[in-house]
């Protein structure tokens, strides 16, 4: 009787093997097309990379923008254009928390404060 049962559990777990084996082979061909799909893609990326690079070139631009510029009703660069950067207005600091600052205070003093209960 325990042979019949040793024999049907690994006839169970050779099938258990049998399937993981074929999911296992189905996975790795998945990443395969993966990498190459993602290998494609960084050739296209290079690709791309290279063609915006070609069109910014300075000198067509300007060649473009010169060719242009009367039916694109173009304005002349001046240097009135142009700002400092210290004509931009930046944001102040937030103010911080009356408590915290409190607490901070109180700290840096050494002095003991009484605990607040609510």
């Amino acid at each position: 009787m325990s042979s019949v049962v040793f024999l049907l559990a690994v006839i169970a777990l050779g099938y258990w093997a049998y399937g993981q084996t074929i999911l296992t082979q189905q996975a790795e061909r998945r990443v395969d097309q993966l990498q190459r799909q993602i290998g494609a893609e960084r050739d296209r990326l290079a690709i791309l990379r290279a063609e915006w690079a070609y069109l910014n070139r300075p000198d067509r631009l300007r060649e473009l923008a010169d060719f242009n510029f009367e039916r694109l009703q173009l304005l002349p660069l001046a240097p009135e254009q142009f700002g400092r950067a210290t004509q931009i207005p930046y944001p102040l600091p937030p103010e911080p928390e009356p408590e915290f600052e409190e607490t901070l205070l109180g700290n840096a003093s050494g002095s003991e404060r009484e605990e607040r209960i609510p």
